[in-house]
């Protein structure tokens, strides 16, 4: 029997023993144990260390809210750090290790820092790392110094390298009733959603349904509380219109009734079975949500309180009656409120001896002073902790005389003997679900604690959620959620008989006893009671930077234990109440969840993959497909045989000589309406748009508003206050953004509506020589000739019975068109085009045809518009109207942006006619062996058919001053060097005759 185990009692096996290993030890446990409680019934009271101060922490609760007790997990050559004890459920050859400590989590040589003192007090970081340093480093800034040994020290557990070989799927689920945590609550509100029919899908973090029917002294129907719940989960379970989710934490509350949940489905296997996932990543769509989460105990804050050995009442309690384990043998109680004698009633029944209950309150009610001599314990009223006692364990605690109503204590100080601390400050509802969906909590001055706020979706509170912390309350509660989620009423229900003990659940306000000693409020980050004081002498006087200045609640269990606490400090150091101050947002996830679900079947490349209406078409007719920012799209058309160099020279060059056809679906597409888009155009481009005829298009370019370029683009007006902007296939939500962004933000009396229809249209780009005698071809209603269609022009019509859209406009250099069509007709659209080509030599081509008749062209894009290049750079500052202000205007002169100096955009011209790279270099001296000097880079590059050589486009120091230069090409990396030319951008046909026609 281990040093802890009770003879009977809980829910473990105890004719399953269980072996498993920590920090390098062997331990047993038994079926149904979590890592938390077997060590305790193994006498470990020892689990961790403390963030900052690495002080020596034991484990504090029973479950996810847990602060100290997180240890990595070894899977192999698998390392998963900061999982809480309290939720690993052993199994045979669980091996963990504890976390934040060197050697040994017995001697650890960063526990100096707490000789610290003052010096590592709330926002030491801020303060201690900025001044100079002085002698053989002088001049470099002490955070410089600092860092490496700062980044080395932070974090608590270490991530490990080794592929994760875990497999993870993704699930999606609609239910009428999505019922989130199984206690008497939910269980009920479950139950009496699916006798009314409705789809119910009931979710609990816990493995088993119950909640805290599991471990309370409760009796409901004749039965133990834990029995009760697992006969209506039973009952559940055997309708088909029920999925009951165990192991499941519902951890994000979004808009739409749309929520994100994570199952642990073999966790706590040692070897998952045949095609089980690790874990399970659920999105539930639900008509309405009963939240039934419960409440968390919350920590009472004194001097010594995070000692190991001291723990929270409810947390020992659920030890002694779910796992059968005594947290200690000298038991003794410091509590706020009436809970906290019923944990001491459990522990005695478990065979713990109860040596004092210490209680702030001066009067107490007989029904708790009859608890407390069942317990057989001392009631000290009227007293609080002012201080614990032992070194790595509890050997015993300090109690004196409190005044509750002035926080003054008085006599001298009693030395009372214990191994364990239970202390109970009060329960704060479970409302992380409820702030996520969208507001602010209420503050309830009775229980101390801020409830659920109004709901802003389909939702509906039960139980402890409500601050209804009493099991009746709670079913009452559940009953009428389970009602209300499927619109019924007054449907007459049993209701169980239950026998529990009596007691109060309001505490008393007290939030810190003040003396001598660290008193902490953040468990895992030891943020102390002075540190939230010290926030508030340096001016951090909202919540937010309280949060942020001290990392009050922005650890691993982010606040669960220690929010109301630390905003009851605030609040008293304001001289506000609680609700005045405020709480922050609780925001997802509710607890950690792994990156692997998240990705789910989704692994090496996690883009969701874009396809053009014309996808299936591409890949019947031989195109190689890779992925283009977002899209995929066709690379080549190869014939058998032939390399890539060689489709799209033969693409490129049959298109120069005939026509060819490319899919433009992927370019950005904004429809722009309204009496003033004309006026919002004109202050986005930095060109006049208010002048553009109707039935015209033209080019425009933006700029972000430091003054350099952004995107280009074609907008088309297709009626005074119609108009339909195309971006580059890249910023297409970026412009987008920027444009809801000005509309909302800067200028909200503008009358534009901005609507993204990008999917809505499928785009083909026809372009040659013959391209014209194509569309004539196979277009109806319009004609296409030069007075019809004149450059920049637009026409509808039809082809093959569709209506189109086409703009007579060209990214190759050669006459061309794009036609549009409805996205659902763009396959239909695309063959007929391609049929009526067949004749005149049509060619399909791709990306890499494409972007080589741009590069010849000298034409612009991402690679070029990469967030430091301005107008003058491009060569495009005769688009810069000087007519009228746009955004960038008033930066885009800065003396940085107009330096002679300046990369300028170039075309090079390779003279040992050998393939360039993108990326390389561009020297005046060419030095293979120390590379040097560089005056610029290569952007795109590919071999001309039209020139017959290897060209490339490059940004180069002061570039149209160079052109007919010599220089060289510099490229370690890819061991490529060599002459070049320096010469125009526009290579093929710069007066454009050809795209004119």
């Amino acid at each position: 029997m281990s040093p802890r185990r009770s003879d009977a009692g809980g829910r473990i096996d105890r004719l399953r023993t269980i072996r498993f290993i920590f920090d390098g030890a062997p331990y047993t446990g038994h079926a149904g144990d979590t890592l938390a409680s077997a060590l305790l019934a193994n006498g470990v009271s020892l689990f961790g260390r403390s963030f900052k101060y690495h002080r020596p922490r034991g484990v504090l609760s029973a479950g996810v809210e847990e602060p100290n007790a997180l240890v990595t997990v070894l899977r192999g050559e698998v390392r998963e750090p900061n999982i809480a004890a309290t939720m690993i459920e052993i199994y045979d050859g669980l091996t963990a290790v504890s976390q934040n400590r060197f050697p040994s989590l017995s001697w650890d040589v960063g526990a100096v820092n707490q000789l610290g003192g003052k010096v590592l007090s709330a926002g030491f970081y801020y303060k201690t790392f900025m001044g100079p340093v002085f002698g053989p480093l002088k001049g470099t800034r002490f955070w410089m110094f600092c860092e490496h040994f700062i980044r080395r020290a932070a974090g608590l557990g270490r991530a490990g390298t080794a592929p994760d070989t875990a497999r993870y799927e993704r699930m999606n689920a609609f239910c009428d009733v999505l019922v989130v945590g199984s206690g008497p609550a939910g269980l009920i509100a479950a139950k009496a959603a699916t006798d009314q029919g409705a789809r119910v899908i009931l979710a609990e973090l816990e493995p088993h349904f119950g909640g805290s029917a599991n471990w309370s002294g409760e009796v409901i129907d004749d039965m133990p509380a834990a029995d009760w719940a697992a006969r209506t989960a039973g009952q559940l379970e055997g309708h088909d219109n029920v999925r009951l989710l165990p192991r499941t934490t519902v951890w994000g509350y979004y808009d739409g009734n749309t929520l994100a949940a994570l199952e642990r489905v073999t966790d706590h296997k040692e070897t998952p079975g045949k095609g089980e996932p690790r874990h399970r990543y659920w999105t539930i769509r639900a008509k309405t949500v009963v939240l039934a989460t419960g409440s968390f105990e919350r920590p009472l804050v004194f001097p010594g309180n995070d000692r190991p050995g001291v723990m929270l009442a409810h947390a020992a309690e659920r030890y002694a009656n779910e796992y059968g384990v005594l947290p200690g043998d000298r038991i003794a109680l410091f509590t706020n409120n009436d809970s906290a004698y019923r944990a001491a009633l459990a522990l005695k029944k478990a065979g713990a001896a109860i040596v004092a209950v210490v209680d702030v309150r001066p009067e107490l009610s007989s029904e708790m002073r009859e608890l407390a001599g069942e317990a057989e314990a001392e009631i000290l009223s009227g007293h609080a902790v002012v201080a614990t006692e032992g070194g790595k364990a509890l050997s015993g605690f300090k109690v004196q005389r409190f005044d509750m109503e002035s926080g003054a204590l008085s006599g001298d100080a009693r030395s009372i003997h214990a191994d364990c601390l239970l202390m109970s400050g009060g329960w704060s509802p479970t409302i992380h679900l409820a702030s996520q969906a969208g507001a602010r909590a209420e503050w309830n001055e009775a229980l101390q604690a801020f409830l659920p706020p109004k709901p802003t979706q389909k939702w509906i509170g039960a139980g402890a959620f409500n601050g209804h912390f009493k099991t009746l309350e709670a079913i009452l509660d559940g009953r009428n959620a389970g009602l209300s989620a499927v619109g019924a009423t007054g449907t007459p229900m049993a209701y169980p008989s239950i026998e529990s003990l009596p007691g109060d659940p309001r505490p008393a306000p007290v939030f810190e006893i003040k003396a001598a000693g660290k008193s902490f409020v953040d468990f895992q980050h030891d943020v102390t009671a002075e540190d939230v004081r010290l926030a508030h002498r340096e001016g951090f006087i909202s919540v937010e930077h309280l949060k942020r200045y001290t990392t009050l609640g922005m650890a691993t269990d982010q606040g669960k234990n220690s929010n109301i606490p630390g905003l009851a400090i605030m609040a008293e150091a304001l001289g506000k109440p609680i609700p005045e101050v405020g709480t922050t947002r609780f925001r997802p996830p509710y607890s950690a969840v792994s990156i692997g679900s998240l990705a789910a079947e989704r692994f090496g490349d996690i883009k969701p993959e874009r396809l053009t209406p014309m996808h299936d078409w591409h890949i019947a007719n031989g195109a190689t497909m890779y992925a283009a920012g977002l899209w995929y799209r066709p690379m080549i058309y190869g014939l058998s045989g032939e390399t890539i160099e060689q489709a799209y020279v033969r693409e490129a060059k049959a298109t120069r000589e005939s026509a060819g056809i490319v899919d433009v679906s992927t370019l950005g597409k904004i429809a722009m309406q309204g009496p003033d888009a004309a006026e919002f155009l004109d202050r986005v481009y930095t060109n006049m748009f208010s002048t553009l005829a109707v039935g015209k298009a033209r080019y425009g370019l933006m700029l972000r508003e430091d003054g350099l370029a952004f995107d280009d683009g074609t907008t088309w007006r297709l009626g005074e206050q119609d108009f339909l902007m195309t971006t580059t296939t890249a910023n297409a939500g970026k412009v987008m953004q920027h444009l809801e962004y000005y509309l909302d933000v800067i200028w909200p009396e503008l009358k534009v509506h901005v609507t993204s229809v990008t999917d809505e249209w499928a785009g083909a780009a026809i372009g040659g020589p013959k391209a014209r005698a194509i569309l004539a071809a196979c277009v109806t209603g319009t004609a296409v000739d030069n007075a019809t269609l004149p450059f920049m022009g637009i026409v509808r019509g039809k082809i093959a019975g569709v209506p189109v859209m086409i703009c007579r406009l060209s990214f190759s250099g050669e006459m061309a068109f794009e036609v549009y069509c409805g996205a659902g007709y763009g396959t239909h659209v695309w063959e007929a085009l391609v049929e009526a080509g067949k004749p005149f030599g049509l060619v399909t081509y791709g990306l890499e045809a494409l972007g080589t008749m741009r590069i010849e062209k000298g034409h612009v894009t991402g690679a070029e518009i990469d967030g430091r290049t301005t107008a003058r750079d491009l060569h495009l500052d005769w688009m810069l109207s000087r007519k009228k202000p746009f955004i960038g205007s008033a930066m885009m002169d800065r003396e940085g942006l107009i330096a002679p100096d300046r990369l300028e955009l170039v075309g090079l011209i390779a003279l040992d006619n050998r393939p360039l790279n993108g990326g390389a270099h561009v020297v005046e001296v060419l030095d293979e062996a120390n590379p040097h000097d560089s005056i610029g880079h290569i952007t795109a590059c590919c071999y001309s058919p039209a020139l017959g050589k290897h060209i490339a486009l490059a940004l180069i120091k002061g570039g149209k001053a160079r052109h007919g230069s010599r220089a060289f090409v510099s490229d370690p990396l890819r061991n490529r060097f060599g002459p070049i030319e320096i010469v125009s951008n526009h290579f093929y046909d710069p007066d454009g005759s050809r795209m004119h026609g």
